[in-house]
């Protein structure tokens, strides 16, 4: 009797654990690129515009060639920075070029930041799908902001493909100040926005950001099994010097060193988890940069040894409780090089959306401090959240 109960026990368990797995199964996470019952049909029979690159994959294909082979007609494409293939480095310029010898890629970093009407002169709708991570300065957010223009000024339809944001479970830091507008920050949100790319392009429209009174025609597939509690893990590279998701979390407070002297570790193979300067006090961890061929080519401080922190030990799980910037980096570095306002280049502000970060910091205010001021503009950018939010979302 008791090998039986055993035996039963023992077959529950098993069944138990395997209805887990297909629970798991069923909620797994799906980018809008997958939901293909939601938009071919809107597809067929249209001469079809692109926005993709890289990481715009479907089951670990090409978008595009998931498309082609169901018989969408693609006219052309359109690559963001970093080029179609997501090999070029940061701020370098991204030339035209072609897919298979057959279709125009044409470069939104490069000569223009805009499709032109006659780009736009065979397409009957565009398609918009790019890996976003839920930071201001990350530039798809721009590009996003002139095809939404470029559709709303040619009448063109605009479908985005929506993915989900691995930044998307926090809000924090400074809301943009207008009169720093630039391609690193075009509108008036904080540093980390928690929201999917689809969500942030009908926000784009609802507040009337494009100006002239202009409203892109717009349709966002949705995610399946999305909701801004979750933890999101990319399955691919969004852009070149994001390599790892502990980079992709730590990227909205250590990309404000691209505004700094001190390195944020371009030019090794762990881009913002390394950041050092020469001239740090502390000599226990130490790298150096090097040109990086579809990475970093030109890093700060190139083949000189930096001094500084090493975070590619850090626990993930901490960053995702704590659903913070961390500034205490930032400050710790400038006290420390004691450089005063030479620390700051001029790029600094334009990330940081304001003077007042930099200015904050050089007049020697803690980070309490600095978050405190943040707030006002923090709740008043959550109210205008709210009104776009397209999944279950967390507690603000």
């Amino acid at each position: 009797m008791k090998k039986a109960i055993g035996l039963y026990i023992f077959i529950f368990l098993i069944l138990l654990q395997v209805h887990s797995v297909e629970k798991q199964e069923e909620q797994k996470t799906e980018p809008g690129a997958s939901q293909f019952s939601d938009y071919l049909s809107l597809l067929q029979r249209k001469k079809v515009g692109a926005v993709v690159n890289g990481a715009s994959l479907v089951n670990k294909v090409q978008l595009i060639d998931t498309l082609l082979s169901r018989g969408i007609l693609i006219t052309k494409i359109f690559s963001p920075e970093h080029g179609f293939k997501g090999k070029v480095d940061a701020g370098s310029l991204v030339s035209d070029e072609t897919y298979n010898n057959t279709i125009p890629i044409i470069s939104l970093y490069g000569k223009k930041l805009i499709p032109s009407s006659e780009d736009l002169k065979d397409i009957d709708i565009m398609l918009f799908d790019l890996q976003d991570v839920g930071v201001r300065f990350y530039t798809y957010l721009s590009t996003l902001h002139y095809v939404m223009k470029a559709c709303a000024e040619n009448n063109i339809q605009l479908i985005i493909l929506d993915r989900p944001n691995p930044n998307g479970f926090y809000i924090d830091g400074p809301v943009l100040d207008e009169k720093f507008k630039s391609f690193v920050g075009l509108h008036p949100v904080p540093i980390v926005y928690g929201m999917t790319i689809g969500e942030y392009a009908c926000m784009i429209n609802g507040e009337k950001w494009l100006g002239d009174s202009l409203s892109c025609n717009l349709t966002v597939i949705k995610c399946k099994n999305y909701n801004h509690n979750s933890y999101y893990d990319l399955i691919v590279n969004s852009s070149p010097n994001l390599t790892t998701m502990k980079a992709v979390y730590f990227y909205p407070s250590l990309a404000l060193f691209e505004g700094t002297v001190v390195s944020e570790g371009r030019g090794t193979y762990s881009p913002f988890l390394v950041i050092g300067h020469p001239d740090y006090p502390s000599k226990i961890f130490s790298f150096v940069p090097e040109s990086i061929k579809g990475m970093s080519e030109s890093p700060k401080f190139k083949g000189q040894t930096c001094y500084g922190i090493d975070l590619r030990d850090f626990n993930i799980d901490s960053i995702k409780i704590k659903r913070e910037i961390d500034l205490q980096f930032l400050i710790n570095m400038y006290q420390n090089l004691n450089l005063g306002e030479s620390f700051f280049n001029d790029y600094f502000d334009k990330l940081a959306g304001s003077s007042d970060l930099r200015t904050d910091i050089v007049s020697g205010k803690s980070e309490k401090e600095i978050r405190t001021s943040w707030k006002s503009g923090l709740d008043e950018f959550k109210k205008i959240r709210a009104k776009y939010i397209l999944y279950p979302d967390f507690k603000n």
